[in-house]
C-alpha cells in the first residue's frame, strides 16, 4: 500500500471508487474537501462546518464534532468519514467504523504535515492534481512568511482558547506550530495536557510578551480583552485578539493562515 494512503492512525486505505460518499466531522477538512474539488463526494458535515459559506448549506448536518445523530448518518449512507484525533472522540470514530464506514484519521501537528494531509485526501478520492496545487501554495506561503520573519523579535505568548476555566495550549499542538512560524513560542505549562487549564496572574504575565485571545472554540471578543486590561493594567498592551480559524484550521486554510500570521506579526512587532 502506498504511504500516500496511510492515515495518521497508521491505517492503510484503498483508493476510493467514483461512488465514494464522504462524511466530514472536522470543519477544516470539510473546507479542504471543497477546495480539492470534491464537493460532489461530500454527503454530510457537522454544525460547525461553516466554510465555504456560499456552498456549505447544501450539505446535510449530522450534529456536532463530538456527538452526532447516528440515524442521520445512516440516512446519508457515507462510505468514508474524515475525523481528527484531537477533535473526534475515539468512541465516536469506533462507532462509525463498526457501521462499516471507512474512517480516515488525521492529526497534523507541524505546518508541513499539511502536505501529507493534501496528498492523503487527494489520493484517496482522485484529486491528486488539486492536492499538488495546494502543496505548492503552502510552500509559497511559508516562503513569503520566512522572508518577512527577519523583521520580527521572538515573542513568548499565552494563547487562550477558553475561560471559566482559563485554558491554553501546549507546545506540541498545531496552533503552537503555526505561531512558531512567526517567531511566537507558547508558554510552558506545568500540566502535561495538550490543552491545559491555566491560572492567569501577575507572576505569569511577567514572563509573557503577548496574551492572545482566540476567536474559537471560546468566542473571545473585545469585551474580554478589556476585562483583562482592567484587571492587569500593567500588561494591558499585551492583550490581542487573534483569528483562530487562521491559526488552528489546517488544510487549505493554512495557506491564508500563514499570510494572516505574517501580517499579524508585522503589527505586533511595529
Amino acid at each position: 500500500m502506498s504511504p500516500l494512503l496511510t492515515d495518521d492512525a497508521g491505517t492503510a486505505h484503498e483508493p476510493a471508487d467514483a461512488g465514494a460518499r464522504v462524511l466530514s466531522l472536522v470543519p477544516s477538512l470539510t473546507e479542504l474537501v471543497f477546495d480539492l474539488g470534491l464537493a460532489d463526494r461530500l454527503v454530510g458535515r457537522t454544525n460547525f462546518c461553516v466554510h465555504p459559506v456560499d456552498a456549505i448549506g447544501d450539505i446535510p448536518s449530522v450534529g456536532g464534532t463530538k456527538q452526532v445523530d447516528m440515524d442521520k448518518v445512516r440516512a446519508i449512507a457515507p462510505t468514508h468519514a474524515l475525523v481528527n484525533i484531537d477533535e473526534t472522540p475515539k468512541d465516536l470514530a469506533d462507532e462509525l467504523g463498526a457501521m462499516g464506514i471507512r474512517v480516515v484519521v488525521t492529526h497534523p501537528i507541524a505546518v508541513a504535515d499539511n502536505r501529507k494531509l493534501f496528498r492523503l485526501i487527494g489520493s484517496l478520492f482522485g484529486a491528486e492534481q488539486s492536492a499538488s496545487r495546494l502543496e505548492q501554495e503552502i510552500d509559497a506561503a511559508l516562503k513569503r512568511l520566512s522572508e518577512r520573519a527577519h523583521h520580527w523579535s521572538p515573542r513568548k505568548v499565552l494563547y487562550l482558547i477558553w475561560r471559566k476555566p482559563w485554558m491554553s495550549i501546549s507546545a506540541d499542538t498545531y496552533i503552537a506550530a503555526m505561531l512558531a512560524e512567526a517567531k511566537m513560542s507558547v508558554v510552558e505549562h506545568a500540566s502535561d495536557a495538550r490543552y491545559p487549564e491555566v491560572d492567569i496572574n501577575t507572576g505569569m504575565l511577567e514572563g509573557v510578551d503577548l496574551v492572545l485571545f482566540s476567536t474559537e472554540p471560546f468566542p473571545f471578543q473585545e469585551k474580554h480583552l478589556q476585562a483583562f486590561r482592567d484587571k492587569f493594567p500593567a500588561h494591558a498592551e499585551k492583550a490581542k485578539l487573534i483569528d483562530a480559524e487562521m491559526v488552528s484550521w489546517y488544510g487549505n486554510r493554512a495557506v491564508a493562515g500563514l499570510d494572516y500570521l505574517a501580517t499579524f506579526a508585522d503589527e505586533v512587532n511595529a
